[in-house]
């Protein structure tokens, strides 16, 4: 179906930061499958994590105990709330999974979510995205979900279910909520008992240079959502939440004929194993080189990490020509955004050159 502007260009192989099109072109990739090849494309220890698994087990449904499942829950768990996990297929899936949970947690309970937030495309997902040009079409939606300005206080009050907010808001054009927002929404769940849910699945996986964006604001949810780079390229979602709301829903409540399968397992595995202290300080340093140079070209510049973005006047078409003409791979969010998540590996030297590149076309 015609639900994708795509590019006309054909990808057939990918090393590294590095792609190449059914022609041989070779392009510098600084979008990274929307922030999922977290360890750039094909990395080895990936591969032949999959490769071993795929050769072992694919799949038996989650009626059974798989090992790379349980494995990965608990790694995630022991990184994150300390609580019980949710696995499934994407970050839409998990954003899903936090709104029954929160339903449980209070019978018709409402939401409240913030404008130029993203969640995902599914109905409930899509309810909890205050975006009219994606919402219009698709009306009516799933009732109860009111809108909070970034400005003024969130609407919250002893009917709210939960509060969904993304750490850095990433479809809306990379916009890092301030610290004094989330912990604003953190004292306003302390007090009238709704459930805080933060939406990682963009900023997460050390993406801003640490594992997870609200670390930096110290502001800890009761539930996160997380995808994407969890996988490294293959498909998967989890939903984590602390102790005190792990066993909110129950047997026959939810569940994914797919989520949490072997070998998807096995590849978020291997990529947790890669983001350690170390790598993480080098996300960060990463991103202020890239943050620095594009300063350098007169642009103005958002975001943390690698999650970076700069502020263009036609940035569909800019977009464009840095692929063709440039071959870099990059993203517009909207007419004057420009998006950049490179794989968390790029080097330096990638960087100078994609900097370099983009100086060509502004």
């Amino acid at each position: 179906m015609d639900t994708y502007a795509r590019h006309p260009v054909e990808f057939v192989r990918g090393e590294g930061t590095r792609l190449w099109d059914d022609e041989g072109n070779e392009y510098l990739d600084f979008l990274a499958g929307i922030s999922v090849a977290q360890l750039g494309h094909c990395p080895p220890a990936l591969v032949e994590a999959v490769r071993e698994q795929t050769g072992r087990l694919m799949h038996v449904g989650n009626l059974f105990h798989t090992e790379p499942g349980a494995r990965l829950a608990s790694r995630l768990s022991e990184r994150s709330l300390g609580g019980k996990v949710f696995l499934c297929n994407s970050g839409a899936e998990a954003i899903e999974c936090a709104i029954k949970l929160a339903r449980r947690h209070r019978q018709g309970g409402d939401f409240v979510v913030l404008e130029g937030g993203f969640h995902g495309r599914t109905m409930g997902a899509l309810s909890a995205t205050p975006q009219e040009t994606k919402q219009a079409p698709f009306a009516p939606l799933v009732p109860g979900f009111r809108v909070g300005s970034r400005g003024a206080p969130l609407p919250v009050d002893e009917r709210t279910a939960a509060v969904i907010l993304e750490p850095v808001q990433g479809e809306g054009g990379i916009h890092p909520l301030d610290p004094e927002v989330l912990a604003a929404a953190r004292a306003a769940c302390d007090e009238s008992g709704a459930l805080l849910v933060f939406d990682e699945i963009q900023c997460g996986m050390g993406r801003t240079g640490s594992l997870w964006a609200w670390q930096q604001a110290g502001v800890e949810p009761d539930v996160m959502t997380v995808a994407k780079g969890l996988g490294g390229g293959l498909p998967i979602g989890a939903c984590v939440a602390r102790p005190a709301y792990s066993d909110l829903l129950r047997t026959g409540d939810h569940g994914s004929t797919f989520g949490g399968g072997p070998v998807v397992a096995a590849a978020a595995n291997a990529v947790l194993d890669a983001i350690d202290d170390e790598f993480l300080a080098a996300v960060t340093a990463k991103g202020e080189r890239l943050a620095a140079g594009l300063r350098g070209l007169g642009l103005e510049v958002r975001g943390r990490g690698l999650m970076l973005a700069f502020a263009c006047d036609d940035g569909p078409a800019l977009v464009r020509r840095l692929l063709l003409e440039q071959r870099l791979v990059a993203n517009a969010t909207g007419p004057d955004t420009v998006r950049l998540l490179p794989p968390l590996t790029v080097s330096e030297d990638e960087i100078d050159d994609a900097v370099r590149r983009i100086s060509l076309e502004i």
